[in-house]
């Protein structure tokens, strides 16, 4: 007798996926030798080496000092450069760097703020880097071997991103932005000159403003141009800027999106090619990407096969020696992976995951669209448990799934949560509401005023299109999400209540005044274009915070907490749960010790895949 739908037996369970490691970044070094990459090992953040042409196995090159760097939420954690790698450690937030030879990694700053994106000069003497200390960002040069004190270079702004050097040694480019705006409101790429003593001797604009965004700046290795990815056109294309003339013109043009938001440092969409004649860029369609090879003389692009099921590659670096690259890649039913690719030939270099389960039990993306309040299309994601067809007598539960951001995209790239639930017979739908990217700047600018209003039409409308359809049983609806996502969760349920049989919040918010009050520098003044500025706002901000009709909230709920997220504080959590458990409704509450925001230990992983499969059993599968 085949098992009801949320308890098939699954080859995916709590502790295979507390066993995965992370692929953070991979990068070549400067002779084209050698491969380094990143690793997330539960919370531990380790660099690995390997020759580039896979004679000698892979080689740990930090087992004491964890690698991560803390600026905003993360991200730019290392480079290469000259037989040596520096890093960020994690605790102290300062520069190291240590020979790919081995030995020991030595500091280079001062243990005081935290460091990210270090960018090696190309003459391997100077590191430009971001600094943050006390609540003020710089950019900050030093002398890679550590013989000097670091010094400010740019400062002014809000934020800086994305410094890097042109090949002279003495030009270099970086991103910059003030609040109220988030980098992908509005921010702008400057071109900057530092002589020998390290004193900057100019900045100038180059693109960007307070409407446009733009990201990734990337000299060609000839020194000619500067490419970059900008929206002033609606939709993130590639750009490049001619530094002799100054000329600017638009390598590519259509609805694919080649950019992304810049929530972290080191992203990266663009790469050069070593002879400085294409650029590899990855666009963005509905959630899916390709690799292709845009020829700066100018043409149609080149589509580059990967094989297997990638369809979101990610960091793409290219070989400063030859036309290899690397990068991380994975699928919907495909595990990410470091790959390299020389011509036709890609070649897997590390694996997240044993691979034990075939993508034949797993469930692939399909991008699909409906209407939502007002006739509005909105895009997301579907995942179907194999072998289920529409319009059968019995449909399974759902799980309608909110990313976070709310500035950000569910994309086709491999997520163990959703096949987690799709092998154990949920459908899974990843909305991309109105105010998601990669559907053009106007997309993504909507929930400006609507967050709380959008977001929640578009996932209960979702939850319709699901139950209309017949791709899930219309009385058994799970909404989940977390931060953001938490936070229409919450709203969800409260404005809607009974359209879903559950709820599961993670790191969710329920308080925009203490949000604001609260929350880190990065994001400290982004409710002012998602809800408006305070004071003056101060009534939306209440009519939008779940707290305040927490009593509208009746369904169960299972909430999960870190105890040290700064992001979306613990009191976020505690505040509305205190309301639940008053008021008597069904709830659990998870609070995890040592977690941030979002789960990094193999042990809560597991322990929280646990939780959620039991509390769905019993309030979906036999509630």
């Amino acid at each position: 007798m085949t098992k009801p739908f949320g308890l098939w037996p699954s080859p995916i369970t709590p502790r295979s996926m507390a066993g995965s490691l992370r692929l953070n970044d991979v990068q070549w070094d400067s002779d084209g030798t050698t491969l380094v990459w990143s690793e997330g090992r539960s919370d531990m953040g380790v660099l690995v080496a390997a020759p580039a042409d896979g004679s000698q196995a892979p080689r740990d090159l930090t087992v004491e000092l964890s690698v991560r760097a803390k600026v905003g939420y993360g991200g730019g954690e290392f480079t290469v450069g000259g037989g040596q790698v520096y890093f960020v450690e994690a605790k102290s937030g300062r520069l190291y760097r240590q020979a790919l030879a081995g030995g020991r990694a030595r500091p280079i700053t001062p243990a005081f703020g935290n460091a990210a994106a270090p960018a090696l000069s190309p003459d391997g003497s100077r590191l430009l880097y971001v600094h943050s200390y006390e609540g003020r960002d710089v950019i900050a040069l030093v002398d890679a071997a550590g013989k000097g004190w670091p010094q400010q270079l740019v400062s002014g702004h809000d934020f800086y991103m994305q410094p890097t050097w042109h090949p002279d040694g003495q030009q270099f480019a970086y991103v910059a932005w003030n609040h109220p705006l988030m980098p992908w409101d509005g921010a702008t790429l400057y071109l900057a000159t530092v002589n020998g003593d390290g004193k900057l001797e100019g900045a100038r604009e180059i693109a960007g403003g307070s409407d446009e965004s733009v990201f990734q700046p990337a000299f060609s290795p000839d020194g000619r141009f500067l490419a970059y990815v900008s929206d002033a056109g609606g939709q993130g294309q590639v750009w490049l800027c001619e530094l002799a003339s100054g000329t600017r013109r638009a390598l590519t043009s259509g609805t694919a999106d080649y950019g992304q938001p810049a929530w972290v440092q080191g992203m990266r969409t663009l790469a050069w090619s070593h002879d400085s004649q294409q650029i590899y860029a990855l666009p963005n369609a509905a959630g899916f990407r390709t690799l292709v090879a845009l020829p700066v003389a100018g043409g149609p692009a080149r589509p580059i096969a990967l094989g297997d099921d990638y369809s979101w590659p990610r960091q793409p670096a290219a070989s400063p020696t030859d036309g290899r690259m690397a990068l991380l890649a994975s699928g919907s039913t495909q595990p990410e992976r470091l790959i390299t690719v020389d011509g036709e030939q890609t070649r897997v270099f590390r694996r997240t995951t044993t691979e034990n389960v075939t993508p034949g039990e797993l469930t692939p993306a399909r991008a699909v669209t409906w209407e939502s309040a007002g006739g509005v299309p909105v895009h997301g994601l579907l995942y179907l448990p194999r072998g289920f067809e529409p319009g059968a007598t019995l449909a399974p539960p759902a799980i309608v799934r909110i990313h976070g951001g709310p500035t950000s995209q569910a994309v086709s790239s491999y997520n163990d949560g959703v096949q987690f639930f799709t092998t154990r017979g949920y459908t899974v739908l990843d909305v991309n509401y109105r105010g998601s990217t990669g559907y053009g700047r106007d997309y993504m600018l909507t929930l400006r005023g609507n967050w709380g209003i959008c977001d929640v039409e578009d996932a209960v409308s979702g939850a319709q299109f699901l139950a209309a359809q017949g791709y899930a049983d219309g009385g058994r609806m799970v909404i989940m999400g977390g931060s953001a996502g938490g936070y229409t969760v919450l709203e969800a349920l409260c404005r809607a209540p009974g359209v879903f049989r559950a709820g599961l919040c993670l790191y969710g918010v329920s308080n925009m005044f203490a949000l604001a009050a609260d929350t880190h520098k990065f994001e400290e003044r982004y409710l002012d274009s998602l809800l408006g500025p305070l004071p003056e706002a101060s009534a939306i901000y209440r009519e939008r915070s779940p707290l305040f009709h927490a009593e509208l909230l009746r369904d169960p709920i299972a909430i999960f907490q870190g105890e040290e997220d700064t992001v979306v504080p613990r009191n976020q959590s505690d505040s509305i749960v205190e309301s639940l458990r008053q008021r008597g409704v069904p709830h659990e509450y998870h609070v995890y010790p040592g977690e941030g925001h979002g789960w990094r230990k193999a042990e809560t992983i597991e322990t929280f895949f646990k939780a959620v499969d039991a509390f769905l059993q019993q309030y979906v599968v036999f509630g």
